[in-house]
């Protein structure tokens, strides 16, 4: 008994410690952003190279799928109905569709995302890569479109396919068949549900059609284009976390320090896998 009586009080205290670590990652996971005005901000800006050689085009041949007749009207479809799809792009080094972000930044500038909407067209997916704005119901209209997708494909039946990735894990968030052109899927209650950092977009009926999309928490974000470079506005004075994220690359995170009304330079490369 009196063995007992020591150890109960190290229990309990062992036990409330355990709550209230529990209880301090949850509120860290639950803090939100806070949009406003940024007076005297400054910048971070950079470059963001490949180590080494992009991996070959996946050579796609349209013959062994459906409506291969539309579908090589894409522009790139070589002869013999063979389409080249690049997942990563890298002239010179220079990274394309990057997504460089500010991981941890609490407070600054307001959203000018309207949302994002993927186009389906000639048997492909504009854009590629993008960002999409994780869901955040008492921030967000009740009208808002965060996502969509548009079938610009006359008289082929195209079938989005959303997914949540986590790793080399895909969960399903969605699947709406678009039989027409003009017709649109709203996903964005789906994409409530969406609690990964990665989304990715293909069609059931022609699964070489594929887009991925970064989820970002706030509105210091930019998608890098051919010449691999990135520039992060309005940003308040402090210390922050950036990463350069591709889907088929990885990522690499950097601490960045950005003074009042100064730029801070700061570069990324990603190695080929």
């Amino acid at each position: 008994m009196k063995t007992t009586n020591k150890v109960a009080p190290i229990l309990m205290t062992l036990l409330m410690l355990g709550m209230a670590g529990t209880a301090t990652d949850a509120f860290a996971k639950k803090q939100k952003y806070k949009a406003g005005k940024v007076d005297g901000g400054g910048s971070i800006s950079g470059m963001v190279t490949l180590k080494g050689d992009p991996p070959p085009a996946i050579m796609e041949d349209l013959n062994k799928g459906k409506n291969v007749e539309f579908c090589a009207t894409h522009p790139d479809t070589k002869e013999g109905g063979i389409r080249p799809r690049h997942k990563v792009m890298a002239d010179g080094g220079k990274l394309q569709g990057a997504v460089v972000f500010i991981e941890n930044i609490k407070e600054g500038k307001a959203w000018e995302y309207k949302g994002t909407n993927f186009d389906f067209k000639t048997c492909d997916i504009f854009p590629k890569i993008t960002v999409v704005r994780k869901t955040e119901k008492k921030e967000m209209a009740k009208d808002f479109v965060n996502v969509s997708i548009t079938n610009q494909d006359p008289d082929i039946l195209h079938n989005p396919h959303g997914y949540a990735v986590k790793g080399a894990n895909r969960k399903t968030l969605f699947n709406k068949p678009l039989p027409s052109k003009g017709d649109v899927a709203n996903v964005t209650k789906n994409l409530k549900r969406l609690k990964d950092d990665h989304f990715f977009l293909q069609c059931d009926q022609h699964n070489y059609m594929e887009a991925d999309a970064r989820v970002v928490w706030n509105p210091y974000y930019m998608v890098t284009g051919a010449d691999g470079t990135f520039k992060l506005t309005d940003v308040p004075a402090g210390k922050y976390k950036v990463t350069a994220w591709h889907p088929y690359v990885g990522e690499v995170t950097s601490e960045v320090t950005v003074a009042g009304g100064a730029d801070a330079a700061q570069n990324f490369e990603l190695a080929v896998k």
